[in-house]
């Protein structure tokens, strides 16, 4: 993507629609002013991976990628932009956006795709040759199964940098509804009450089968436990 920029120098005021940027590596820093309109359409386009072939007016040109754009949060518009300066045919280490495509057997199933890790970093031969997006098919995918990073297909030449075993993608176990949740959670209560010698097996028997409430066994141990002190101050 071809951008024009224009020279600047640090107390220059900018004409309207310009921003100040700024694009360098380890030898050079170079700072230009481009046109707000122009470089959001591009950014949105291409984003982070996007090569750009900045020209500056009556200077260099120069490729590069954009390694920083700092936003007016309340415009919602960018106010400056960082460049980072690349050579043609050198390898280049980049983070690379992670796309899934296909219904996985799981979500058919009432699981669902969990893209764990959004950007996987890669290196690229060279700057023309950044993968825009990396894209898993998640058909085969069964509830409980992952891929990791090491599984992720990538184009010819290009190399992984992050671990093999980081797991890139799941697929999760269908979520508990409000009932679900509710019924485990009394479970696990009614659990530690046995447990605590609070509530007898018979009891707690009858909650989980439904043949009681929770609020009954209990009102009812304490009744047990009542006429158990009243016969014993009798005695």
């Amino acid at each position: 993507m071809e951008l024009n920029a224009t020279p600047r120098t640090s107390r220059q005021k900018l004409a309207e629609g310009l921003i100040p940027a700024v694009a360098y590596n380890k030898e050079n820093n170079v700072s230009f002013a481009i046109d707000r309109k122009a470089f959001d359409r591009a950014f949105r386009q291409q984003s982070t991976t996007g090569l750009f072939d900045i020209t500056v007016e009556g200077g260099e040109t120069f490729p590069a990628l954009v390694k920083a754009v700092h936003m007016d949060k309340r415009k919602r518009a960018p106010i400056h932009v960082d460049f980072y300066m690349v050579t043609y045919g050198e390898p280049i280490e980049v983070s690379v956006p992670v796309h899934v495509k296909g219904k996985s057997q799981g979500e058919i199933q009432g699981g669902l795709v969990d893209i764990v890790v959004h950007n996987l970093s890669v290196i690229a031969p060279g700057p023309r040759r950044i993968p825009q997006e990396l894209v898993v098919d998640v058909t085969k995918l069964n509830i409980g199964d992952h891929v990791t990073a090491g599984q992720v297909r990538l184009p010819e030449g290009v190399k992984l940098a992050a671990d093999a075993d980081l797991v890139v993608i799941s697929v999760l176990p269908p979520r508990m509804s409000a009932d679900e949740a509710a019924a485990e959670t009394q479970a696990a209560q009614v659990a530690g009450m046995v447990a605590a010698g609070e509530l007898s097996e018979e009891a707690a028997e009858a909650v989980l089968e439904g043949d009681a409430s929770l609020d009954e066994v209990k009102a009812e141990a304490a009744a047990e436990s009542d006429s158990t002190e009243s016969d014993t101050k009798e005695d």
